[in-house]
């Protein structure tokens, strides 16, 4: 296709469980893609195509398809819901130009679906919203409004109601043009009837209609005053097209009702990506930035087949037949056989094979344009976030940014011959996924894998097992502490060495102080009058920089620390840039002690939900554990209870928590934040790593 407006990329993404992957499938069948429908809970649905996924009936990774739908073409992304892969969220959103928030009938706006929502909002992505599950218990459509309201603070634009609910959900009506979509028993998504709107609901349609009318007429201010003061109601072209303006403006989103399952309201919300969801030319174009800085240049990447190539790759996956980079095309044209340069690493590549995917399945193209998400086999150095580029026209899309790694676990493979094994496997997992990192413990020889979670690590050690055959020996899981200073000290060092040949002479007078939270290493010099002559300042920061990554109290990275330089002294001949880096890493040393040195601990934002009966329990334990509780929602099915836990204390955590609710609780939690350990949890952990140091 080339006709640029005809095409549309969107993600689907929501919590866990809300239905995303049944919404994709639907969206296959009904787009005549596939022919028969898989269901997640038989571990045979398209997207979720890794056996760990079949398994467990959830999304690890995102997969992509395409399909088409009134003559567009739809370019779908189903996203996992789970928060340890939210990287998988963050960066489909990335080269996305739309999406549909799922959200459960009975569970409203779950905790993932509020990260999900935020980090959508960050990448300033339009979105429908689609509430599904309306034949569960406790389904209430109006309900959910109301938290996409209250909980989000986002307008939803009503455009359909529910015919029925739980066991007698049979249908929609279309508030804007007042008919009512009704499904027979056969349970096909096709088998529907277009009848009058059923008499009960009669009033609440046209109350709905008009509340729809006046929002959308927001957009435009000439139709609004003809409305309102000549009571002149807009054609359905005007109407559609200010839904449309305020959809890709954020203003409100359209917002659909059904049942994925039951294969019910599924039609009208492809329809509504058609007319809602902008095509590739109408979104905001990717900026360019320097290559160096990464600050933006004020450039965009104009979305046309006509420019010269800029293209992101997002996604890495190793493959049966090699790596596949993913990769979204936002501007000129790229053809099997051309030459690209990475303008990341700054080296050429061919491009080889290229493939459109339909998640596991793929089928060979020669060539695609502006506005294409495709895969390319076989790239050598290509990594996540990097930009690929004509050679005469090099240029930097906008980078990636990824969450830091909370958790780590040590591993060693069971036999000897298993570590080349797990070497490649793992530099290839890497590659895949960068919110897993991997460092190897110089002491002990442990290899150390870190992740987002425990159920992120544990999938990573299920797809070593059996993606590449290496067995593994797991430690304890290890909490990622880090390391501060509460007071300020002023110091002095001098570095002399003396010993045949030139020597060495650098003092350095500096002060060292609590910075700001998250504010990381911040460095300045106030030297006046040549004491530590300016080419040895950045040295000086060196020093200090690098010692920053082993703190004094149990060798973990020092945040939020402030050093200036203030006065010193030089030898003509025996100062050097080595001398003030040996003097400043000497200093660390020195004073980091003396500034009132603390630990602290990675803080998470936990969400647990609780049946009514259990919620003391479940706060207690949460207290116990040395949780913070923010807040308490009660639902029509239970209790939503929102607080801060340092993760050293969730370890596990599921566990007990089955086991206090009877099964039916269930929890999330991301990182908030680092905040000082308690002085006899600090103890406690500077104890364990000196014993572990004295093992090794």
């Amino acid at each position: 296709m080339t006709d640029l407006s005809k095409y549309r990329n969107i993600g689907i993404f929501a919590h866990v469980d809300a239905g995303k992957t049944t919404s994709t499938e639907r969206i296959l069948k009904l787009t005549g893609k596939i022919h028969k429908m898989g269901d997640t809970h038989d571990g045979e649905s398209t997207t979720d195509f890794m056996e760990q996924e079949a398994e467990r009936g959830i999304t690890i990774q995102s997969a992509a398809t395409t399909c088409f739908w009134n003559d567009h073409r739809l370019n779908i992304i189903d996203t996992p819901g789970h928060v340890d892969f939210t990287i998988e969220v963050y960066r489909s959103l990335k080269v996305l130009d739309g999406g549909i928030g799922v959200f459960c009938g009975s569970g409203g706006v779950e905790p993932q679906s509020e990260t999900n929502w935020r980090y959508a909002d960050e990448s300033k992505v339009s979105r429908l919203i689609f509430v599904n599950k309306l034949d569960r218990m406790g389904a209430d459509f109006y309900k959910v409004c109301d938290q996409v309201q209250n909980v989000l603070g986002a307008t939803p634009l009503v455009m359909t109601l529910p015919i029925g609910i739980e066991d007698d959900f049979t249908g929609v009506v279309d508030v804007l043009s007042q008919k009512a979509y009704v499904w027979d028993e056969t349970g096909l998504p096709e088998n529907y009837e277009i009848q009058d709107i059923p008499a009960d609901l009669v009033e609440k349609a046209a109350e709905y209609r008009e509340m729809l009318i006046e929002t959308a007429l927001e957009q435009d201010e000439d139709l609004m005053m003809a409305y309102l003061e000549e009571g002149e109601e807009p054609s359905m072209e005007e109407i559609k097209r200010c839904i449309r303006k305020g959809t890709r403006d954020l203003a409100f989103f359209p917002t659909y009702c059904g049942s994925a399952y039951k294969n019910k309201g599924i039609q009208l919300v492809l329809d509504a990506v058609v007319d809602y969801l902008p095509s590739p030319t109408e979104v905001d174009p990717q900026p360019i930035t320097d290559k160096d800085t990464g600050e933006a240049t004020g450039e965009v990447a104009t979305v046309s087949a006509d420019e010269s190539l800029k293209a992101l790759a997002f996604k890495i996956m190793d493959d049966r037949f090699g790596a596949l980079t993913f990769i979204r095309i936002y501007a000129g044209k790229m053809k099997k056989g051309d030459t690209i340069l990475n303008s990341a690493t700054g080296k050429t590549e061919r491009i080889g094979r290229m493939v459109e995917m339909h998640a596991n399945d793929r089928n060979e193209i020669d060539s695609a344009q502006a506005g294409d998400i495709i895969a390319v086999v076989g790239m050598k150095n290509v990594q996540t976030g990097h930009t690929l580029c004509d050679p005469k026209n090099e240029v930097t899309l906008e980078p990636m940014i990824f969450p830091e790694p909370v958790i780590s676990i040590a591993v060693k493979p069971k036999d000897k011959g298993g570590s080349e094994k797990m070497g490649i496997a793992i530099g290839k997992m890497v590659a895949e996924d960068p919110s897993f990192q991997v460092e190897t413990d110089e002491d002990s020889g442990e290899t150390i894998l870190k992740g987002m979670g425990e159920l992120h690590l544990d999938i990573k050690v299920d797809i070593l097992k059996r993606t590449y055959g290496v067995e593994l020996e797991v430690g304890a899981p290890q909490v990622a502490y880090r390391e501060t200073i509460t007071q300020p000290v002023e110091d002095s060092y001098t570095h002399k060495k003396q010993s045949g040949g030139s020597g060495q002479f650098a003092k350095i007078d500096y002060r060292i102080k609590p910075g700001e939270p998250n504010s990381g290493f911040t460095f300045s010099s106030t030297v006046v009058g040549g004491n530590v002559p300016k080419e040895f300042w950045p040295a000086v920061e060196k020093g200090f920089g690098g010692m920053m990554e082993t703190g004094v109290l149990a060798g973990f990275p020092t945040l939020d620390v402030e050093v200036e330089l203030f006065d010193g002294g030089f030898h003509a001949v025996d100062s050097s840039a080595i001398a003030y880096e040996i003097a400043a890493k000497g200093a660390f040393r020195q004073s980091m002690p003396k500034a009132g040195a603390q630990l602290l601990e990675p803080i998470m934002k936990v969400d647990v939900f609780t049946p009514d009966d259990h919620v003391g329990d479940v706060i207690g334990d949460l207290n116990r554990r040395r949780g913070m509780i923010k807040d308490q929602q009660a639902g029509t099915t239970g209790v939503r209870i929102k607080g801060d836990v340092p993760l050293s204390e969730m370890f596990g955590y599921i566990g007990s928590l089955r086991t206090m609710t009877s099964g039916r609780g269930q929890f999330s939690m991301e990182f908030s934040h680092y905040a000082p350990c308690p002085s006899n949890v600090a103890d406690q952990v500077i104890a364990e790593v000196k014993e572990r140091n004295e093992k090794k």
